[in-house]
């Protein structure tokens, strides 16, 4: 009896406990996967806001209602600093990382977001291509939420935002470069907040405090020490971020495709069509969508000016001091006259930011120009753009309050000897906000697609730079986008007001805004044609040539240079710069200062001379690339002119290695520089370094290979010895020692 009833015992307890642990396991993993009813996820404690995401908070935890609509859409998510620590480098408003994703409905209930690479395209889903690209692309999974609930009509999906945002996922956080740059550890999940969700009918902006460790970094002796003061006294930095999540353009703008001859900024995707015999690479500009009102095609295509459907704004930040705002706004304005010639009134505007409204700074609606409070000399211009099409969204320009110093460096060196204003260190609020304007100009520019024009100002006669009629009507140069600071070549016989000495839009500016806005309801094939057809006619004027970044070979497209020529327009700033060295003393005299004021201006003088040694030298063993197509006469490449490239050899000899005596002021150099300091030297090397440069030296070479009668090497190492080697060795110049001189001798 005993052995049977344990026998039995022993099958019932056995059939029990698994029974019970079965029933206790399936509870458990539905109660913490499966949906739950509405109401018990969105209770009536629930605060909630209707926009792009319908946004719940339930006491501590955030919720999206994603409605089937959204699923499947292009969202671009745009992370900006807000607030930053001291001395970090990085600023609030500046950008932290961008990317494109979408929410996408997984299986076992669960909502995946993807991050999209606009890489490659097959524009024909219905042809056998467009699956093998389907096949060799898919999507990254950043994140997996579980759906909490549905709605009643199961319509929309709700899920739990809280542990994304205030994570470290790269989609919503600081990019991995940006985080090695500033040292960054783990996150500090214990100091790490959602500070706000707000949303909007296309947007939703996110703001976070995210705390991070530091990892220390290696100083100069070798010693482990966290580079930010934050991280050195705590350990870690706090950040405060906002994420924009901006929903993209259902139909994205048509691509106005590259074209070398124009500068613009440019997005690329790899097109696999099926009747191609290769692959293809489209390349498109970027740019803003500007279009008429409906009602106003007619009127466009005949030529009337009307306004865009949605006009172009940027804020001011209201952290910028006052008396600077209407400069920043008059030289975003400046751009207007250059959009008319695209068909285009008031289609950009300047405002202040209204103090009064719920707007945000960060919110990737809105174009802001943010003023960083920062040493850093300097401003730059970026966009945000949609990179399915190069629609540009909007733009946080970065101007840092340190940016007046080198405006009043650049001015006083290369403007004082023609503009008393310009004769002391601080100038007056009119000249300084005029100086502030064309910045403002250029760093526009850069935000509506244009790139550097480096070439541009090689297009004004060097004669015509003394002409006051003359500049009156072009500028010193034609273009803003060129790095063409003030006019140097102005002499004080010259009577050149401040309208002939800095910026403005000019021809080249107005030629590119009319090139890349210009609307029209052609397919992208014929726009091509168009854009071709356009361009040759148009450049038959050389005023809007595109001379690139500067970055080749090309003598003509330089920065900080003046002129068609650069021998002559350099000849012109020496003499300037002369009479500066004559008054530096005087000029750069204020009460209490220790020479500080004349040490700076006096290493602008010399920096400035530099440039002009660097403008000069450049023409030697160079060549011409000016962009054609095949309908355009003449050749793409063109070696310098010989005559050309010896007039700056001779330059160099008499400017340079003959010793530049004017610059050896005893009376300034005893009070600002050591014995041991010989700043002439120091230039004459770098000058001779530079001549006798491999590549320089190879591309005469070459040069010479190819076309006989150019420049050849042996001549210009003739030249130079006929002309200085035996006064150096005679007259025991101080280059004589420099290991440059030693190359050649």
């Amino acid at each position: 009896m005993t052995s049977i009833f344990k026998k039995i015992f022993t099958i019932l307890f056995t059939l029990i406990f698994t029974n019970s642990f079965t029933i206790a396991q399936s509870k458990s993993s539905s109660s913490s996967s499966d949906p739950k009813p509405y109401r018990d996820v969105i209770t009536n404690k629930a605060i909630t806001s209707q926009g792009l995401f319908i946004v719940h908070k339930v006491e501590d935890k955030y919720y999206f209602e994603i409605a089937d609509s959204i699923f499947g859409k292009d969202i671009m998510a745009v992370t900006r600093f807000s607030k930053t620590p001291s001395a970090s480098g990085i600023y609030g408003g500046e950008l932290a990382n961008q990317s494109v994703m979408r929410f996408e409905k997984g299986p076992d209930n669960k909502v995946f977001l993807r991050t999209i690479l606009n890489i490659t395209s097959s524009p024909d889903s219905t042809k056998p291509v467009f699956k093998a690209v389907q096949n060799s692309n898919i999507e990254p999974i950043a994140y997996a939420f579980d759906i909490k609930a549905f709605t009643k009509d199961t319509s929309s999906a709700v899920i739990d935002v809280t542990d994304f945002f205030k994570g470290d996922n790269q989609v919503v956080s600081i990019s991995t470069n940006r985080k090695r740059r500033l040292s960054l550890s783990s996150l500090a999940s214990d100091r790490t907040y959602i500070e706000s969700v707000k949303t909007f009918p296309i947007n939703t902006e996110i703001r976070t405090v995210k705390t991070f460790t530091a990892l220390p970094a290696l100083n100069t002796i070798g010693t482990a020490t966290p580079s930010i003061p934050a991280a050195q006294e705590a350990g870690a930095i706090t950040l405060e971020m906002n994420t924009s999540l901006l929903l993209l353009p259902a139909k994205p703008l048509k691509r106005r495709m590259l074209d070398s001859r124009v500068g613009y900024f440019a997005d690329d995707i790899t097109i696999y069509e099926e009747n191609s015999q290769r692959t293809r690479q489209d390349i498109y500009i970027v740019r803003w969508n500007l279009e008429p009102k409906n009602e106003d095609i007619a009127k466009y295509k005949s030529g009337e000016l009307v306004e865009p459907k949605k006009q172009i704004v940027y804020y001011i930040d209201p952290a910028t001091p006052k008396q600077w705002q209407p400069y920043l706004i008059q030289g975003i304005n400046d751009w207007q006259k250059a959009f008319e010639k695209a068909g285009f009134k008031n289609a950009i505007v300047g405002k202040e930011w209204p103090l009064n409204d719920s707007m945000s700074l960060e919110d990737a609606r809105f174009s802001v120009l943010r003023y960083f409070a920062s040493d850093v000399e300097n401003a730059y211009g970026p966009n945000i753009h949609d990179p399915r099409s190069g629609e540009i969204l909007e733009s946080h320009i970065g101007w840092y309050h340190n940016v007046m110093k080198i405006l009043r460096n650049w001015y006083f060196v290369q403007c004082a000897a023609v503009d008393t204003g310009a004769r002391k260190m601080k100038f007056d609020d009119e000249l300084m906000g005029q100086l502030i304007r064309f910045v403002s100009s250029h760093e526009v520019g850069h935000t509506l697609g244009l790139r550097h024009n480096m070439g541009s100002s090689s297009k004004t006669p060097v004669e015509k730079l003394r002409d006051k009629n003359w500049l009156k009507v072009n500028g010193h140069t034609a273009s803003i986008m060129d790095y063409a600071r003030f006019n140097y070549v102005a002499q004080p016989e010259d009577s050149i007001d401040r309208q002939g000495l800095y910026p403005h839009i000019g021809d080249y500016d107005k030629w590119a805004i009319e090139w890349g806005y210009r609307w029209n309801d052609l397919t992208e094939e014929d726009d091509k044609k168009w854009s071709n057809k356009i361009v040759i006619e148009k450049l038959k004027n050389p005023r809007l040539w595109f001379g690139g970044e500067g970055q080749n070979a090309d003598a003509r497209a330089q920065t900080e240079d003046l002129g068609d020529n650069s021998m002559k327009a350099s000849e012109y700033g020496l003499k300037n710069l002369k009479f500066i060295m004559a008054n530096l003393q005087e000029w750069t005299k204020e009460e209490g200062d220790r020479y500080e004021n004349l040490n700076e201006l006096y290493g602008q003088v010399t920096l400035q001379f530099k440039r002009y040694i660097g403008h000069v030298t450049k023409n030697i063993g160079s060549y011409y690339e000016t962009f054609k197509s095949v309908e355009e006469p003449g050749d793409v490449y063109e070696i310098t002119p010989k005559s050309i490239q010896k007039e700056a050899v001779n330059w160099l000899l008499k400017n340079v290695f003959e010793t530049p005596t004017w610059l050896l002021d005893k009376n300034i150099w005893n009070k600002i520089t050591a014995p041991s300091d010989d700043p002439v030297i120091t230039l004459q090397d770098a000058a001779l370094g530079s001549l006798f440069s491999t590549a320089r030296m190879s591309r005469m070479i070459i040069g010479a290979n190819r076309d006989n009668t150019s420049y050849s090497l042996d001549e210009m190492l003739s030249d130079v010895k006929k002309e200085s080697g035996v006064k150096f060795l005679i007259k025991n110049q101080p280059i004589c020692t420099g290991a440059a001189y030693k190359k050649f001798m």
